[in-house]
């Protein structure tokens, strides 16, 4: 069993990279084999719904390790949001030579009239972090209406940094909306 898992998580794993990469378009069955180094055989063994189950179970699967990663940081606040924020792209954003996005916007975005099912679970995705972050401000005393405002402009200002930053190769676009946001925040609480 523990081959098979490996096989399997390789793949997910595979898939994931190339969401960030490549976009929902740029994840076939023949990428994620060579991407993966897995037998042609192993996707309908570990993915018996072919290439739809292996963009599923990848989106699920990274949307839950971001959204793990912004309610961890939400219990230090809503600037350790913004900070474990800009520490995790950052660091993806340098390991990949620029080359990494977010996978769930490239999904929001990109791929075919086939990849239009997984859009629901797109939006459970964005309205997690959106929760978590909207949480996260009105714990600081920002009356929730607010805070909500906040929330979707902090992610929506996050993940047009993260274009910004790919497009050109540096990470000033992430730095300057995380201090605007920073300062936002301690604006409307007051500090």
């Amino acid at each position: 069993m523990g081959a098979r898992t490996g096989t399997r998580q390789k793949m997910l794993g595979s898939a994931i990279e190339l969401l960030r990469e490549r976009g929902a378009a740029g994840v076939t069955i023949d990428a994620v084999l060579a991407r993966s180094g897995a037998p042609r055989g192993s996707v309908y063994h570990h993915f018996p719904g072919g290439r739809a189950e292996i963009m599923t179970e990848s989106l699920t699967l990274a949307g839950d390790a971001i959204s793990d990663l912004i309610e961890e940081a939400a219990t230090r606040g809503a600037s350790g949001v913004l900070a474990g924020i800009a520490e995790f792209w950052t660091a993806i954003l340098l390991a990949s030579d620029f080359e990494a996005g977010c996978p769930v916007v490239s999904v929001a975005v990109g791929g075919s009239p086939e990849d239009h099912h997984l859009h629901p679970e797109v939006a459970n995705i964005l309205h997690r972090w959106h929760d978590t972050l909207t949480s996260a401000i009105t714990a600081e005393g920002i009356e929730p209406e607010r805070a909500g405002r906040l929330a979707t402009m902090a992610i929506a200002s996050v993940e047009g940094a993260v274009i910004l930053c790919r497009v050109n190769r540096s990470t000033t676009a992430l730095d300057e909306v995380v201090e605007e946001l920073r300062v936002l925040l301690a604006a409307a609480v007051g500090r």
